[in-house]
């Protein structure tokens, strides 16, 4: 091969891989979904509403199971799963569940943990835990490993008729309410759902639940 051929396959590979990362950045990193800010404290709190349905508003991926977070500006329901919040701040979380039941593979994430007092309210009742096996009652969880925390989310009885359309503004729902400190120090904090909830992907773990956007996110902690 003569140089100048060299060359030329070198441009035009060096073009293909900016073209291939420009692509990237516009349609997976600006193109994604937006982030709520929070960080602005009221007595030393903030107020975070959030609701997970059965379904979402994304045109091509109508049946995956989907967060959404109201914006503190708009008090419009926005479908996103990233939000930021300030670091050494209490954070009122109230998460309102559309959605059906799914029993949890592991008895562990039943339980609340790292909230205030280690108890979230279902409906005005505080629990400690919610057995997804005793009776068919957990349809996700909220979940922030980094910082030890898991909420069960219950769900609607099993014979409600559930919310068919996006964001839901009616219908049977639980209403959980929690509390808990946001780090002192400012970092991302990614948190997810640890019920398999990706119907049609292996083990119900792909899908959905491993995308930004639906049942994965990021907190945001900053100073």
């Amino acid at each position: 091969m003569s140089l100048p051929v060299r060359i030329a396959t070198l441009v035009a590979a060096f073009v293909a891989v900016v073209a291939g990362g420009a692509f990237l950045v516009i349609h997976y990193l600006l193109g994604g979904p937006p982030v709520e800010n929070f960080t602005a404290v009221s007595a030393g709190q903030v107020n975070v509403t959030m609701q997970e349905d059965p379904q979402n508003t994304v045109t091509s991926k109508p049946d995956w199971v989907s967060y959404f977070i109201k914006s503190p500006t708009t008090s419009q329901w926005v479908h996103t799963t990233l939000f930021k919040v300030p670091a050494g701040t209490r954070v009122n979380m109230t998460i309102l569940g559309y959605d059906g039941c799914t029993p949890l593979r592991n008895p562990l994430w039943s339980q609340v943990t790292g909230t205030t007092g280690n108890v979230a309210y279902v409906n005005g009742k505080p629990v400690s835990l919610i057995n997804s096996w005793s009776g068919c009652n957990v349809g996700h969880t909220f979940s922030i490993p980094g910082i030890g925390l898991n909420v069960p989310m219950a769900t609607p009885p099993l014979t409600a008729n559930l919310c068919s359309a996006s964001p839901c503004t009616a219908g049977p729902h639980t209403v959980v309410k929690f509390s808990f400190v946001t780090p002192k120090v400012a970092g991302d904090y990614i948190w997810h759902c640890r019920v398999p909830c990706g119907g049609g992907f292996l083990d119900g773990f792909g899908g959905p639940m491993q995308t930004i956007g639906f049942m994965t996110g990021n907190m945001e902690v900053v100073s």
